[in-house]
């Protein structure tokens, strides 16, 4: 259970009178309703209030969400309230003036209510505003507008204003002033319960862009109410429990950090492991990487010879020890990915050739989520002709590796037999895999921490914005026996499934 839950649970119990017992010597909601009722009975024959707002719509049986304790009653927010209106649209100062006009963002999303973005009232329109449109402590008061902030609600305390005279709310926010025998936190806390801003959610009105809570509506919606002393002792324990319930909340956010950044942790130590060799045990007899490296070389001289590569590409810059990074087992070797990979780019494909169907055309965001989903849903295509054209200069095959070279660098896909299609220049590198080597094996040394780290460096902390045929040609790997290769790939792969399964 997250801390919003937990928190949604206790308002939702509280406004259920499961919070806290009740106690029969107190008064009923009953009788706080006729002190009310009386109470209004007499502010209109003052004139203060007209005989309309003693008309109160009846209750329906299918309003009632809930079963609500013996002594409780359902009343309409409207009977409990001396004061329950939108503000008014204001006329604004085009400076600040000691008048400010509480807005829809001086509820804070975060909680709690500041005045710093209110905007302020023209000084010549100040008595166009009744005293009764002066915001008062204890005022709830809800946002009545926008997609995104409607039906956000803040208690309201003169405190907020400081050494400003008055506030008074503009028409994007809704005042309800409640009788002094209503204890109002009991009312904040009711409309911020999941009950009631899904109940309000529901009768919005207006269009998607620009919602609307109506005044009616808020009138009309039909209140749980506790005697008055049990209101007080669910408000008392609601704000008890709150910063219990925030330490919870901030514990389970830990929790779950740890259970997505834990798993990730384990999987890189896991694999600088296995390629310190340290992950399975060596067997000598299973030759030497040496023997893979002069299988490898001799195949880079056929291709020299028949054309498919040229001289330069035998070319390889010799590895300073101050270059290693870490030691490896007896039969590994390092070497430059120039050693054992043919690392080339494709032709470039112009926007104009992008198709809606054909050949798929991948991208580095299409690369990067095939290496991490292990599918894409492709947007682009090239024409099977253009394909045929470029495949003349060569195509990806089974076993080379596709790695992301712009924007998230460094994710490696391993091409299939069934594959077909083209990239895009420069944002992705097709790693030829010449030799005899494991291709999984490579992609778990590629995007280990050992590897990344050549590329990270280069740019003092920061990732290289690319990566380069040249720079790729110059980073280190350790390369073990091709057997090794594949029981290392089995026991990572069977690690790996375990660490994925992990739950805190």
């Amino acid at each position: 259970m997250t801390g919003q839950q937990l928190k949604n649970s206790i308002l939702q119990w509280a406004i259920q009178g499961k919070l806290v017992p009740q106690i029969e010597s107190e008064d009923t909601a009953e009788d706080l309703l006729k002190e009310i009722r009386a109470e209004k009975e007499r502010l209109v024959k003052e004139g203060k209030l007209k005989k309309k707002d003693l008309e109160v719509k009846p209750i329906e049986e299918d309003e009632v969400p809930f079963e609500i304790p013996e002594g409780w009653r359902w009343c309409r927010l409207g009977e409990i309230c001396s004061f329950l209106s939108r503000g008014k649209s204001p006329s604004y100062s085009d400076t600040p003036t000691m008048y400010p006009v509480f807005a829809q963002k001086c509820n804070l999303k975060e909680g709690g209510i500041s005045l710093e973005q209110a905007r302020f009232l023209n000084p010549d329109t100040i008595g166009k505003w009744k005293e009764e449109f002066h915001l008062k402590t204890d005022d709830v008061l809800v946002n009545s507008t926008g997609t995104g902030t409607v039906c956000r609600t803040r208690l309201y305390n003169q405190s907020f204003q400081g050494d400003y005279p008055f506030v008074v709310p503009d028409s994007h926010v809704s005042v309800v002033r409640t009788f002094d025998s209503i204890c109002s936190s009991y009312i904040y806390f009711l409309f911020n319960s999941k009950e009631y801003q899904d109940y309000w959610e529901d009768r919005l009105a207006g269009s998607t862009n620009q919602k609307e809570l109506y005044i009616g509506t808020l009138y009309d919606t039909i209140v749980p109410l506790p005697p008055l002393a049990e209101q007080h002792r669910i408000v008392s324990k609601i704000e008890e429990l709150m910063p219990l319930v925030e330490e919870y909340g901030k514990a389970q956010e830990r929790l779950e950090a740890l259970n997505k950044e834990l798993p990730e942790k384990l999987k890189k130590s896991v694999l600088q492991e296995a390629i310190m060799g340290k992950l399975v045990p060596q067997d000598p007899s299973e030759g030497t990487a040496e023997d893979l490296l002069a299988e490898i070389r001799k195949e880079k001289e056929k291709l020299v010879k028949e054309g498919k590569l040229k001289k330069k590409d035998l070319e390889v810059k010799p590895i300073e020890e101050d270059e290693i990074p870490f030691e490896i087992p007896e039969g590994w070797r390092w070497c430059r990915l120039k050693d054992i990979f043919n690392i080339w780019s494709a032709r470039r494909v112009h926007e104009k050739d992008w198709r809606s169907s054909g050949i798929p055309f991948y991208r580095a965001r299409e690369i990067g989520r095939l290496a991490s989903e292990g599918h894409v849903d492709n947007e682009l295509f090239i024409d099977k002709e253009l394909y045929e054209e470029f495949s003349k200069s060569g195509l990806p095959q089974a076993g080379d590796l596709m790695l992301t070279a712009v924007g998230t660098l460094g994710k490696a896909y391993i091409v299939k037999e069934s594959d077909v299609f083209y990239y895009k220049d420069g944002s992705v590198l097709c790693l030829n895999n010449i030799g005899n080597i494991d291709s999984i094996f490579l992609k778990y040394a590629i995007e280990s921490s050992m590897f990344v780290k050549q590329y990270i460096s280069e740019s003092e902390g920061t990732t290289v914005s690319t990566l380069t045929i040249v720079r790729m040609n110059d980073y280190l790997l350790p390369l073990p026996p091709l057997s090794e290769q594949k029981r290392i790939v089995a026991k990572l792969e069977e690690v790996m499934e375990e660490i994925e399964g992990m739950k805190i």
